[in-house]
């Protein structure tokens, strides 16, 4: 998870990820791309999990991944040069309904796919 600290805002966590770029040549590469920006990381077994309409009209695709290495030290996403956007601080989190119970996730939709998910055996519970 991605903590975001931002001022005036109570601090809430974010799943790796983001939109699809014009040279991303589709939903998988983007996914790939934005790991290697966001935590320096390598991802492999996508699989695709969730997707929902956002407020704006947006589909929004959500996928599992095992990650297989990550360096957050070495981050070179553009959103980490930018000062006006608080803090993105890593966190691991086990894959368990008490902790994703206890996240404020953003967007809810994927807290609760991730629950219902996590309670109905359809994705490994973490120690």
């Amino acid at each position: 998870m991605i903590n975001r600290v931002r001022p005036g805002v109570d601090p809430y966590q974010v799943l790796v990820g983001g939109g699809v770029e014009d040279e991303d040549s589709g939903l998988e590469a983007a996914l790939l791309r934005e790991v290697r920006e966001e935590i320096a990381g390598e991802a492999t077994d996508l699989r695709p999990f969730h997707r929902f309409e956002s407020d704006k009209g947006e589909t929004e695709h959500f996928y599992t991944a095992r990650v297989t290495a990550w360096n957050f030290d070495d981050r070179s996403g553009p959103e980490f040069s930018r000062d006006d956007r608080g803090e993105y601080l890593f966190e691991e989190v086990p894959l368990t309904a008490e902790a994703v119970g206890a996240l404020n996730l953003m967007p809810p939709q994927i807290k609760a796919a991730l629950l219902a998910a996590v309670d109905g055996g359809a994705l490994p519970a973490a120690a």
